[in-house]
């Protein structure tokens, strides 16, 4: 019997699980940011938001600021789509670098999401920032 889903060391196994975990990065970077930014800026106002873009963006309707996210949201996953596309076409010999490349930026990605998240909920509970 043929198997449901591709081994993960297969191409298309692999650039699942990249979607994975640029998915785990956008929320951590996009919709946990902007909720926990929302909740700093609400407590502390507009000008403790340190991204000058952000706190301009902050100072209008919010609604704004969440359109500015998803035209964030689809680039960035226009530009992962092109970059497993350059991936997949990548000669044989190379492949393996690259996708050590594309595994560590994602790795970045989370981990930056996840500071990003511990400094913003660090501002709405204790009032400072861990940067």
């Amino acid at each position: 019997m043929p198997a449901l889903l591709p081994p993960a060391s297969s191409p298309s196994g692999r650039h699942d699980e990249y979607w994975d975990w640029f998915a785990v990065a956008l929320f951590l970077l996009v919709t946990v940011d902007l909720l926990t930014t929302l909740g700093a800026a609400a407590r502390f106002g507009v000008g403790a938001e340190a991204n000058p873009v952000v706190a301009a963006l902050l100072a209008g309707p919010t609604w704004r600021l969440v359109a500015a996210n998803l035209a964030t949201v689809v680039a960035v996953t226009c530009g992962f789509a092109a970059l497993l596309g350059l991936l997949r076409r990548t000669p044989l010999r190379q492949r393996p670098g690259f996708a050590l490349a594309v595994e560590a930026w994602l790795g970045l990605l989370v981990a930056g999401g996840l500071i990003v998240f511990a400094n913003n909920l660090t501002v709405v509970v204790h009032g400072v920032s861990l940067l």
